[in-house]
């Protein structure tokens, strides 16, 4: 069965009201969906053969159904010569930027010990 693309207002994992944030991390949280963004990050348009073997070990059916989600998301758009993300796409990277650095941060009690 086919999932649909989790947007704000929608029912999503963990919200049946569809709350932003949830459609978002529902969203993110879907196998290949963060890699597909950052190999997108340059903003370079590969097409959809580049962008598989960029991603190393994506399926292409998998590939296909990230990317209409995505689209679907409006976080990435096709141009006609490859793969982008959109404003929208742009900004998330943006928003997620400082997660980055905090996670470089990140030191769990249990690594400490």
């Amino acid at each position: 069965m086919k999932q649909s693309t989790p947007l704000p207002g929608r029912p999503v994992r963990g919200s049946h009201t569809g709350r932003p944030i949830m459609a978002l991390l529902d969203l993110l949280g879907r196998r290949w969906v963060l890699r597909v963004l950052w190999e997108l990050r340059d903003g370079s348009a590969p097409t959809f053969r580049q962008l598989q073997q960029r991603c190393g070990g994506v399926s292409s059916s998998v590939l296909t159904e990230r990317l209409r989600e995505l689209g679907e998301a409006d976080l990435v758009e096709h141009t006609g010569e490859g793969y982008v993300l959109t404003g929208q796409g742009t900004a998330l990277l943006g928003r997620l930027a400082p997660l980055d650095a905090w996670a470089a941060d990140w030191h769990p009690k249990a690594t400490r010990d």
